[in-house]
């Protein structure tokens, strides 16, 4: 069941456990507007049969967040102009090369090409896989994009971001509407995961110059102002206390620049920046 933000936005919740992250809906006077095109076939129909049930206008255009196979492999289903920035197109020619037959599947795993996950959620969710070929943008822009839905704009941009170098946002200017897709998260390197501290200030500038009241991320549910916020300032904190590869050192300076123990999340951000660190240092 789509959940229903206003009468212009609505989004179908992530589903973790099938490594699904949220979509979303945005809907102007003449057409709509997809974010993400799912994991896989089953994800994308799925989601437009909830948009079927509904009385909006026809979806004209979907955009990629960025190049993690569970944001584009459902891409095949949509009638649409898809959208990328031009890193995230450059980054999804390799999956376009692909076959997707078990023999092949199986080689991309053994190599380190793809996850284990990602071939039992293609396997089980992409029908025909011997014949399915991911299909082909229709727009790419560089650095940014305006996208009139019938007096409904949506701005594209291209921001810097601690999880992927290709990350899309989408800003509607009159909803006070942000869809970040999963660019405020960490990343993995080297099996490492780690949250990338050179990033994180030049992201939350990208991002907090929009006025915006709700935030949708790409595995969360959906964020006010204030909750966002809370999570810059979490995000803030760990950095600042993270001077070296030592986590025990991190926790202490957290412990004295803030006179209370880690909470919350703040102790696996400071582990993610502590990796980062130890990263860094290779």
């Amino acid at each position: 069941m789509l959940n229903k933000l206003n009468e212009s936005i609505y989004y179908l919740s992530n589903q973790n456990d099938k490594e699904r992250p949220t979509l979303r809906l945005v809907c102007g006077e003449k057409y709509s507007l997809v974010i993400d095109g799912g994991n896989s076939a089953l994800h994308a129909r799925e989601f437009l049969k909830e948009i079927e049930r509904l009385n909006v206008p026809p979806i004209k255009y979907l955009v990629i967040t960025h190049a993690h196979w569970d944001h584009f492999l459902g891409m095949n289903e949509f009638n649409a102009s898809i959208i990328v920035n031009s890193l995230t197109h450059q980054k999804m020619e390799v999956w376009r090369r692909y076959s997707y037959d078990d023999r092949s599947l199986r080689e991309y795993v053994e190599s380190n090409n793809m996850t284990s996950h990602c071939m039992e959620i293609i396997q089980l969710e992409i029908p025909e896989r011997e014949q399915f070929k991911l299909g082909t943008p229709d727009l790419v822009f560089e650095q940014s994009l305006h996208i009139d839905l019938g007096n409904k704009v949506c701005v594209l941009e291209r921001i810097r971001s601690t999880h992927t170098d290709d990350s899309t946002i989408v800003y509607i200017p009159d909803e006070k509407v942000i869809f970040l897709g999963d660019c405020v998260y960490g990343t993995t390197t080297d099996s490492i995961f780690h949250y990338k501290a050179s990033h994180l200030l030049p992201m939350m500038e990208d991002i907090q110059k929009y006025d915006a009241n709700h935030f949708l991320l790409g595995h969360e549910s959906i964020c006010d102002l204030e909750e966002m916020n809370s999570f810059w300032n979490e995000l803030m904190l760990c950095n600042k206390a993270v001077k070296s590869t030592s986590l025990d050192k991190a926790i202490e300076c957290f412990e004295q620049n803030n006179h209370r123990s880690p909470q919350g999340d703040e102790l696996f951000f400071l582990k993610a920046f502590v990796n980062d660190q130890i990263l860094k240092s290779k």
